[in-house]
């Protein structure tokens, strides 16, 4: 699935070098189509709460899955992360 700029999504796994967890929200900043036989990316930007930066990171399109009407946003301490 290739996801439009700006697009929100969720991450489907853990990524603790970032202090990140599944299910984490992010922001599709770009989008890196991979050599042949190589699996897609993307540059993600994940924000706290209140608009602030946590990282910019590259993740493969497995490691990230659409937000969906279904779920709700909630909100963790970010030093809990790696907890």
């Amino acid at each position: 699935m290739k996801y439009e700029l700006y697009t929100r999504v969720a991450l489907a796994t853990d990524l603790p070098e970032h202090r990140l967890r599944c299910g984490d929200v992010a922001t599709v900043v770009e989008f890196h189509a991979g050599r042949p036989q190589q699996e897609p990316g993307y540059s993600l930007e994940v924000f706290t709460a209140t608009g602030e930066t946590v990282a910019v990171l590259t993740v493969r399109e497995s490691q990230i899955e659409p937000l969906t009407s279904g779920e709700v946003l909630t909100v963790r301490w970010l030093h809990s992360a790696a907890a």
